[in-house]
């Protein structure tokens, strides 16, 4: 096997670090996972057993490499991780999106991922400039649920307009129109909820395109965190997703 690299964007693979986002590699996307890496200290027998059981079940290569997980994650206690081929994969056009608008944060990028996945949305698409979401730490920040959603990159926000051109947009805006309340009263289906990056947020060319909304709050801060937004946009507005829950 061809000795692993540190990670960049330029890569072809990625690592999913930790029991559980490896093991939802295994469970949702095995056809991508290229192996898996074992650390010899290694102490959760349950997770170290189902990792097993799935490469055994996919015939998936298991290494001990103790040196490239210490490299990998930065740490001493990262015992478990799967290779994997990155790839981005077309969104349903007959569902509602999340539309991330360079994020530029790994962590909220991962968490939203995994949020998303939770509240039924499992198509998401990330317009460029934007965090790598292939990088370790947003496949970790995501607990593996990367593996069971459809990602797909644009190059900006008219390229993804041009893809799905019939879906209502309600961007989230502080300076938005209409409050979530009433935009989730009776929202248009199919719909792409559309949240900015995590300092400057949408820009104001957005105010003229589909429901601009907001999401009241006290004056005592200035803005949501985009993570905390995004959960409550895509909760508030889940009832066509539940089919998927």
């Amino acid at each position: 096997m061809p000795s692993l690299l540190p990670y960049k964007r330029a890569l072809d693979y990625s690592y999913a670090p930790g029991w559980f986002p490896t093991i939802e590699a295994l469970k949702h996307a095995p056809d991508a996972v290229r192996r898996v890496l074992i650390s010899t200290q290694a102490t959760d027998a349950e997770g170290l057993r189902t990792v097993r059981a799935l490469c055994q079940t996919h015939d998936i290569r298991i290494e001990a490499a103790d040196k490239a997980l210490s490299r990998l994650s930065g740490k001493d206690n990262c015992f478990a991780a799967a290779v994997f081929e990155k790839r981005m994969r077309a969104l349903d056009g007959s569902r509602s999106h999340l539309v991330l608008h360079n994020p530029s944060d790994a962590g909220n990028l991962g968490t939203m991922l995994r949020t998303a996945l939770g509240f039924g949305y499992l198509d998401v698409a990330l317009i460029l400039p934007c965090v790598d979401v292939f990088q370790p730490h947003v496949v970790r920040a995501s607990m593996g649920a990367i593996f069971s959603l459809r990602v797909h990159e644009y190059a900006d926000f008219a390229a993804y307009r041009a893809a799905y051109p019939r879906h209502a947009l309600y961007p989230f805006m502080l300076k938005g129109s209409v409050p979530l309340s009433e935009a989730s009263a009776r929202p248009q289906r199919p719909f792409s909820l559309v949240f900015g990056n995590e300092g400057s947020g949408l820009p104001d060319s957005f105010l003229s395109l589909g429901t601009p909304v907001r999401i009241p709050h006290s004056g005592r801060i200035d803005s949501l965190n985009l993570s905390v937004a995004a959960a409550i946009g895509m909760y508030q507005m889940k009832s066509e997703q539940e089919d998927a829950l």
